[in-house]
């Protein structure tokens, strides 16, 4: 035995390297998304701007109010470029997953459409309301 704590008595185990035989939990990302060091920042102007924007039309503010649509022009903008953000991100990862784990890959293509399905709809309400 190899082992220096091994005692009379303990059962033998069989050493394997970390990870032996299963497949990665991660890839490393290749190259950093455009956005990806503004990412946090920009997110959280947004969040604030639609935040205000949903809780003064919950509060009775007709849309067509002059601070909802400050808020709309602020919100969507940046929501759309950090959701094509992070789409990218997922579009990368995908591919970056079909050869070692189809699955996975294309689960996060999955992701790629829900992005793209909320950019349409963030599209869609900002028309809404900026032509209200």
């Amino acid at each position: 035995m190899d082992d220096a704590r091994w005692e009379p008595g303990m059962p033998v185990l069989d050493r394997q390297g970390v990870g032996a035989g299963r497949a990665p939990d991660r890839i490393a990302e290749a190259k950093p998304t455009p956005l990806q060091r503004y990412y946090i920042n920009l997110s959280a102007i947004a969040l604030v701007a639609g935040a205000l924007g949903i809780t003064a039309v919950e509060a009775g503010t007709p849309i067509s109010s002059p601070i909802v649509k400050l808020c709309a022009l602020i919100a969507a903008p940046i929501f759309v470029l950090t959701t094509a953000d992070a789409a990218l991100r997922f579009y990368r990862s995908a591919w970056a997953w079909m050869p070692i784990n189809p699955g996975r890959g294309l689960f996060r293509l999955t992701w790629v459409l829900a992005a793209l399905l909320g950019i349409g709809i963030a599209v869609g309400a900002a028309s809404l309301i900026l032509t209200a």
